[in-house]
């Protein structure tokens, strides 16, 4: 299964937690990604990390644009 498949499955099954408070937070994040397999944290990982690459684009895009316009 690749990565845009393990995505799809992911976005079909979101899991949540109501935090009361920063503490709980933390240690239910922890548990969370303590629970998946080291395959699904390394994807977890390349997604976030192309989505932050893009973001990153983005931004440098905008800045050409903006400057391109003085």
């Amino acid at each position: 299964m690749g990565i845009k498949e393990r995505s799809a499955v992911r976005r079909k099954r979101i899991v949540g937690h109501r935090a009361t408070d920063f503490k709980d937070a933390e240690n239910w994040d922890l548990d969370f990604w303590q629970s998946q397999t080291p395959e699904q944290r390394l994807s977890a990982l390349v997604a976030i990390r192309r989505d932050v690459i893009k973001v990153e684009q983005a931004r440098l895009k905008n800045k050409r644009t903006a400057d391109d316009g003085r």
